[in-house]
């Protein structure tokens, strides 16, 4: 017989991604009709006319073509709201610093008034419906596949984006003075709460925290130790662009974030299969698990350090082709876009390899069966 008094509970608990979904997609709608709420005149494109199309070369023989548009649209906020307006662009096909725009988009202007007639030029791109669209995405199929598991992945991440914003400014009013102890401390802070929202206060979340600073925080010291019996040489810190404070010690911090996020992931692999597979087998030995969680690492060490080779080459792929493309040479090419990028890469290359050995055994210690530590060399 079905509890009358369950039904409400139920539906929510079925119900609630979905109602979520909805909601957001409300929002969505409310964003792309949002011009009122900005200060900023916003023109609505209704027609683009092409005026003219020209092949251009530098003289390092790169082609581009600048093209010459006509837009015609309508304002639609602000004192001039409902007012026709006529604007050129100029753009390049490359997209490199100029931009082309198309019928449907909304722009920004800076109006300009003399003698009575009104003009504008067009200053940036609103974005703002695309990224609520896609934060929208991103959070549905998070709540709709995952449910609450995605639900506090999702608070995981706005939580620690807050504290990176906080971190951020703190190093700005220091000046970077001590950009090291805020990024490192940051670094634990993040691991710490990120696995007891995802994971919850347990022995699990103990373990998968003590590997994951433990690996990230060996892979430093490797590599402080290796840039000291190197001294630093092929380090270019002066590719680091735009960059006001001392670069080494925010090359440092970006290392320990960037390591922290792998080790991270592999530890909670590694360990979460462990607990398994103690769950399936309650009497396995400490022997067995340093054993298991060694094989299950080696599986995932591969892909893990492809995947941040991967993000590395796409990051830094668009300025190395302008490098190249501006005939510079393939060796200065990856000094000042891809050597910091192929360093990083390497010191969370190290930390994934170190975090298998220190997961296996925090692992085998806290769960192992009833033989000791010792008796793991045998």
């Amino acid at each position: 017989m079905i509890n009358e008094a369950n039904k409400p509970h139920s539906f929510w608990q079925r119900w609630w991604p979905y109602l979520v979904m909805i909601l957001g997609a409300l929002l969505v709608l409310g964003v792309a009709h949002d011009d009122g709420l900005y200060q900023t005149p916003i023109l609505k494109i209704q027609s683009v006319k092409t005026i003219s199309s020209d092949k251009q070369t530098d003289q390092f023989n790169n082609e581009d073509r600048q093209v010459e548009q006509e837009l015609h649209g309508v304002i639609t906020n602000g004192p001039n709201k409902g007012k026709d307006l006529k604007i050129e662009n100029t753009y390049l096909k490359s997209g490199a610093t100029t931009l082309g725009y198309h019928t449907g988009q909304k722009v920004f202007l800076t109006v300009h008034h003399h003698q009575g007639h009104l003009s504008a030029t067009i200053s940036n791109l609103k974005r703002d419906t695309a990224l609520a669209f896609t934060v929208w995405l991103t959070i549905s199929l998070l709540l709709i596949l995952m449910r609450f598991s995605g639900l506090m992945a999702l608070c995981s991440v706005v939580v620690n984006g807050v504290l990176f914003w906080l971190a951020v400014s703190w190093n700005t009013h220091t000046q970077g003075g001590i950009v090291l102890l805020i990024f490192g401390g940051l670094a634990i802070v993040f691991a710490a709460l990120t696995l007891l929202i995802v994971i919850g206060f347990n022995r699990q979340m103990l373990m998968t925290l003590l590997a994951t600073i433990g690996g990230t925080a060996l892979s430093i010291i490797v590599a402080l130790i290796v840039f000291a019996l190197t001294h630093e040489r092929g380090v270019y810190y002066e590719s680091m662009q735009y960059v006001t404070q001392l670069p080494r010690p925010l090359f440092l911090a970006e290392t320990i974030l960037g390591s922290l996020g792998a080790v991270m992931d592999e530890s909670t692999d590694i360990i979460a299969s462990l607990m398994a597979l103690k769950t399936e087998k309650p009497d396995i030995s400490a022997k067995q698990i340093f054993k298991s969680g060694r094989q299950i690492g080696g599986e995932i060490m591969g892909p893990l350090v492809n995947v941040l080779f991967f993000i590395f080459v796409a990051e830094t792929l668009p300025l190395a082709l302008l490098f190249l493309k501006n005939a510079n040479s393939w060796g200065y090419t990856f000094n000042m876009t891809m050597s910091l990028g192929v360093v990083q890469s390497l010191i969370s290359g190290i930390g994934i390899v170190l975090t298998i050995p220190l997961a296996c055994g925090i692992t085998s210690l806290m769960i192992g069966g009833h033989k000791s530590w010792g008796q793991l060399r045998h």
